[in-house]
């Protein structure tokens, strides 16, 4: 029986892991919520820095410049680069 629970637990695992990895974020177009919710490291204040910093510089041109927004650090956009795009 318990065996059975960590079968489905270690299913249960890799089916969100791969959810989570095929969800692909526009950087230049999503909102606050969306980016907190599906980027690591990205909480709501950051996720909101990362809006602001957009309308107020315009679209990021590569995904290496979301290191410009204040607390976003290269390790944040490695973690996240397979899931960010920029259109």
């Amino acid at each position: 029986m318990q065996f059975k629970s960590i079968v489905a637990a270690v299913a249960l695992s890799l089916i969100t892991a791969f959810t989570w990895a095929a969800e692909m974020i526009n950087i230049n177009a999503a909102d606050a919520d969306t980016l907190a919710r599906s980027l690591q490291g990205i909480g709501p204040n950051k996720a909101a820095a990362i809006v602001h910093y957009r309308e107020a510089n315009g679209p990021f041109v590569t995904i290496e410049s979301l290191t410009e927004v204040q607390g976003i650090g290269a390790r944040t956009v490695e973690i996240n680069r397979d899931r960010i795009t920029l259109e």
